[in-house]
């Protein structure tokens, strides 16, 4: 066991990470498998790397940075040539005047921060972040984030915007979505690159930054936004301009905001993007949300539903009257869940019409209706007219003021069945928020059916995901779930080329479902606050979104920590 490995124990055991008997274990295996304590540690799930960093770096008194959350500027990357970055492991992230703030993964490293020291014209300051969090951050920047094949032809498709000549092996990456030939305009097809590396990467949203010195984009994978490889700033113009033609926008119109649609087709499937423009400082911020219709083909079981909950949401889904509402936060998967919910029900004696802004899918055997303000055809008048169409099942995209309640609440008592969303974070908040919007609590009281608050986390990716024996910290996490099961096994992903190097690949819902009874009813009605029915709605069974979590984190789909990330206003 070599110094840094006997020192790096010797600090956990002071900062009361683990015992003697863990360290001595450790210092065993390490000396048997040929790695450091550090990675023993880590593989046996004792300790995380994020623990072990935290700690070294406050025993030498440096700071701990997350790579995630800092937007490093082009020109203090230039500070360190890629060949030092990549050898050392090491991304500069400030600098102010001779000042140059690295980050580093092992506070104990002082060979490396002397060379750095050595091979850098500046007064370096060292700063700590995870090793996971390093290796991505120096391939970003230095080694072609986008990865493989999509780097290089970017930068080939850049590098010919004079030429317009591009190679049969970059065309390849177009598959079905258009015939890419050698006079197409290679701006065409970096943007068309862009769309198509986005859904290959299985991102919701492409996000196009125009920056002071740089164009940067972004891909919204499982939630989480990504930066991949960027164009050059000079192309910035050009590819906004040819995403505003694409989705029919005024290109000359820079000043206002607008809004737009491509419907394109990538390797045979048919996909919506519904584009977004806005003006910001150094030029027009695009935003396109990717909208993959067979992404609406998921069961409820897909969605993430255990075998109880499903039956409990389905039964609320199947009454003949009432209102069902989905709530939670813009991305959370409400619309995802209620096009699911239509899908299910579709049956050819059923009429449903659905009243959206805007209308986000096309759904076969439904009829729907797009908001449009402009003209006067607002929630409340579309809702007013369709009444007359005798519809049995009812959509209302977002009830937002006491107009659309009202009518969402008359519908449901005359016998129709309406499903709708609400901003609320969770359960019983939603009936709180319908008395606050103006709606008589007696009329809440009779028309609710049930109430579900969602959330979506990411999944554990199914080629690199490993068991392991969880750990004290994590059975008290669990708290009395951890009880329940014999020998608790958690899992976790190890980061593969098939999800990035995250350990997450795609999301699953945690679910919150309030069932009104009769006696909730009375509560309703009798005024009672949401905490009042948050209590009455645990006492009948109510399982909290953070205790759903948990529930897939035991199943191994999940992790903890992206549990509590996702329920951090969840206290119970």
């Amino acid at each position: 066991m070599t110094p840094n490995d006997e020192y790096t124990l010797e600090t956990l055991l002071q900062a009361g990470m683990i015992d003697d008997a863990i360290a001595q274990k450790a210092s065993s295996l390490a000396e048997e498998k040929g790695k450091s304590v550090t990675e023993v540690l880590e593989d046996s799930g004792m300790v995380t790397s994020e623990e072990i960093t935290q700690v070294m770096a406050e025993h030498y008194g440096m700071e701990v940075v997350s790579l995630r959350e800092i937007d490093v500027d082009q020109e203090v990357i230039d500070c360190v040539p890629a060949e030092l970055a990549m050898r050392h492991l090491i991304l500069p992230v400030w600098k102010r005047g001779n000042e140059l703030t690295v980050a580093i993964s092992d506070p104990q490293d002082l060979d490396t921060l002397d060379s750095v020291r050595y091979s850098l014209p500046y007064d370096v300051v060292p700063v700590v972040a995870s090793k996971k969090e390093l290796k991505s951050s120096v391939n970003l920047f230095y080694g072609g984030g986008g990865g493989g094949r999509f780097g290089s032809a970017l930068q080939e498709l850049t590098e010919a915007t004079n030429s317009g000549v591009a190679t049969d092996e970059t065309r390849e990456l177009f598959g079905d979505m258009e015939d890419v030939t050698e006079e197409d305009a290679p701006i065409i097809k970096l943007v068309s690159l862009i769309i198509i590396e986005a859904f290959r990467k299985r991102a919701s949203d492409i996000h196009i930054e125009p920056m002071e010195k740089k164009l940067r984009v972004r891909y919204r994978i499982d939630g989480v936004l990504q930066e991949v490889d960027s164009p050059p700033k000079r192309l910035q113009s050009a590819i906004i301009q040819r995403l505003k033609i694409m989705s029919n926008m005024k290109i000359a119109e820079k000043r206002v905001c607008q809004d737009g649609r491509i419907q394109i087709n990538v390797m045979g499937r048919d996909l919506d993007l519904r584009v977004s423009a806005v003006p910001s400082n150094h030029g027009e911020s695009i935003v396109m949300r990717i909208l993959d219709k067979d992404s609406l083909k998921l069961g409820l079981p897909e969605l993430g539903f255990f075998t109880d909950d499903q039956q409990t949401f389905r039964h609320m889904i199947s009454l003949a009257d009432g209102i069902v509402l989905v709530t939670g936060p813009t991305g959370s998967g409400k619309t995802t869940t209620l096009y699911s919910c239509l899908n299910e029900i579709n049956k050819p004696d059923r009429k449903i019409i659905t009243v959206e802004d805007p209308v986000e899918y096309q759904l076969s055997g439904i009829n729907q209706v797009h908001v449009r303000s402009d003209i006067g055809l607002t929630f409340s008048a579309a809702l007013r007219s369709i009444l007359r169409q005798a519809p049995n099942i009812i959509m209302i995209g977002e009830i937002r003021d006491i107009e659309t309640a009202e009518i969402a609440v008359n519908a449901s008592l005359t016998g129709h069945l309406v499903f709708s969303t609400l901003h609320t974070n969770d359960a019983p908040s939603a009936i709180t928020r319908l008395i606050d919007i103006g709606v008589k609590p007696f009329l809440v009281a009779s028309s609710i059916r049930g109430i579900m608050a969602q959330r979506l986390v990411r999944k554990n990716c199914s080629k690199c995901s490993k068991p392991y024996q969880a750990t004290d910290r994590e059975l008290r996490s669990l708290g009395a779930l951890a009880s329940q099961v014999e020998d608790v096994q958690l899992a976790r992903g190890e980061g593969c080329e098939d999800c990035n190097h995250t350990g997450y690949s795609g999301r699953i819902g945690i679910f919150e479902i309030f069932a009104i009874t009769e006696e909730v009813q009375h509560m309703i009605y009798s005024g009672v606050d949401s905490g009042e029915l948050r209590r009455k709605a645990r006492e009948l069974g109510m399982r909290t979104l953070r205790e759903d979590g948990l529930r897939k984190v035991i199943a191994g789909q999940t992790t903890l920590e992206e549990v509590f990330r996702v329920t951090m206003g969840d206290a119970e």
